[in-house]
């Protein structure tokens, strides 16, 4: 029986259950080369509600996951934020954290306020013993969100992603917190 979905609160942001409203804005998203830059290929429209089904099916499953990431004062969706479980076939297991938002929200200090949500619940609620980040080497932006929150690299983490062709999105970072 899964546990539902918890709402996060933070001092701009909801961190909350996906809603229908959320598809569009999500969908064009995952179409924006830029947003997808350090991901891989554009979404189609179909693939990225796939995407959303995956992750209400993953949170009811285990009581954590991908929630969608709302701008309390407008009431605007601007992307995700939340924990994952580490994918099969990576070069280490654990929970791993992450967001995505849309780029008009960006540089307003939102994916690090969300990010600490993510983390305050893995911690404080899961009693995860550790969190971990991953992203592409040449991800600067969120190699800097990942800093903020007091994760920390080290090199001998650094790994060539599996799943990525060759080419920049196969070298990879990894950045760890402890609780």
């Amino acid at each position: 029986m899964g546990w539902g979905m918890t709402e996060l609160r933070t001092a701009r942001l909801a961190l909350r259950p996906w809603r229908e409203t959320d598809l569009a804005p999500w969908a064009a998203m995952n179409a924006d080369p830029e947003v997808r830059e350090h991901l891989g290929p554009v979404l189609s429209r179909e693939q990225s509600d796939a995407s959303v089904v995956r992750f209400r099916a993953e949170f009811e499953e285990r009581g954590f996951g991908w929630w969608a990431v709302e701008v309390l004062a407008t009431g605007e969706f601007i992307g995700f934020a939340g924990l994952d479980e580490v994918d099969d076939g990576m070069p280490f297991t654990g929970v791993e954290i992450g967001w995505r938002l849309a780029r008009p929200s960006w540089g307003h200090g939102y994916a690090t306020e969300a990010a600490r949500a993510a983390l305050d619940f893995g911690f404080g609620t899961l009693g995860l013993p550790e969190i971990l980040a991953v992203t592409t080497v040449t991800n600067l932006r969120s190699r800097a969100v990942m800093s903020r929150i007091g994760m920390t690299r080290d090199p001998a983490d650094d790994f060539d992603d599996p799943s990525a062709p060759e080419g920049p999105l196969r070298p990879n970072v990894v950045y760890r917190i402890r609780a």
